[in-house]
């Protein structure tokens, strides 16, 4: 196991061997919330955009499920009359010029793969750039009247209207350590200062706020050469299979799988890792099956007998309704 993945699960099983750097996650928190009040006293400036903005983010490391909620409000939102766009800062990718509008059809090595994913998913207007505040002003620019931003809760430097905190629930809030002691980017009590916090999957601890449920439900398998769509059963490929997942918590992709009845090796890579035709070559010989944040990274060069599990994220009715409410006083 590589330094990181044993420090990353060392941090959410409350290690022992991660205590002695408590006193720099007590640093770490002090320096986030010194950093906080300069931009509420006006000390550090933050760009305030003509629309609603909506921040969709975490105070932990590691995936929790914005990127499904980024693309159920961007549909919601379109289908409600918005003209929602989408900020990203693009991590993994690398533009000569920034902001980068996404198109499906960017080449991932620019937009990073979240974006791209989320451009192929919703056909929404997606703007990369490390600054989002100037990708969010180029969005407002091309005619949109709400802007979501995928990750971005510590990004200050764009003004919000809404904060929405998404928490993995298997894995919760770890030890409760900030960096480097845990997994938290802001202490537990940046959670009773933000509109809404989020849980994914069944909430394995009590956390300190209430939350909505929300969990990633499993809607079709697409074959990736073609794009074709499958209902998920009877499954439309043989087991067992090789499976890929490049992202925050690879084994809630798994778990999916084994409960969708899938069987085979399961293959754990690093969250955003790149993916060659070297690596996949070395699975043939069974069918390949991968999440769409993967899939956008090997398009081009995967496997014939290659399959992506579409899901989407599942939200109650009063979240939806207190959403449309909260925009309507902005408004």
């Amino acid at each position: 196991m590589k330094l990181a993945d044993r420090w990353l699960a060392g941090a959410y099983q409350g290690s022992r061997w991660l205590w002695p750097l408590r006193p720099l996650g007590k640093l770490y928190q002090w320096l986030m919330q010194r950093r906080a009040r300069q931009f509420q006293t006006g000390r550090r400036r933050a760009w305030r955009a003509p629309v609603p903005v909506i921040i969709v983010g975490n105070i932990t490391l590691g995936g929790t499920g914005k990127s499904p909620l980024v693309a159920w409000l961007g549909n919601r939102l379109a289908a409600q009359g918005w003209s929602p766009g989408i900020v990203s800062r693009g991590y993994g990718g690398s533009a000569e010029r920034y902001p980068l509008q996404v198109t499906p059809t960017t080449p991932v090595s620019e937009s990073g793969d979240e974006p791209l994913m989320l451009a192929q998913q919703t056909e929404l207007p997606v703007m990369v750039d490390p600054q989002r505040a100037r990708a969010a002003e180029a969005l407002v620019q091309a005619g949109c009247d709400v802007i979501i931003s995928d990750d971005g809760l510590q990004h200050l430097a764009l003004a919000r209207d809404i904060e929405l905190v998404v928490i993995d629930g298997a894995r919760g809030l770890g030890n409760g350590y900030c960096l480097p002691a845990g997994p938290l980017r802001e202490s537990t009590g940046r959670l009773k200062s933000v509109d809404a916090v989020i849980v994914n999957g069944v909430s394995a601890a009590e956390l300190p706020v209430e939350a909505v449920a929300m969990r990633l439900g499993p809607c079709a398998w697409r074959r990736l050469d073609d794009g074709r769509r499958f209902p998920l059963a009877p499954l439309p490929f043989t087991v067992p299979v090789n499976s890929l997942a490049a992202i925050g918590n690879p084994q809630r992709f798994f778990a999916t799988l084994t409960s969708l009845g899938v069987t085979g090796e399961w293959h754990p890579l690093a969250d955003h890792q790149p993916l060659t035709e070297a690596l996949l070559n070395q699975w043939r010989g069974r069918p390949l099956v991968m999440t769409a944040k993967d899939a956008v990274k090997c398009q081009a060069f995967a496997p014939p007998d290659s399959w992506v599990l579409d899901v989407e994220a599942v939200l109650p009715p009063d979240f939806e309704h207190w959403l449309t409410d909260k925009l309507s006083a902005l408004t």
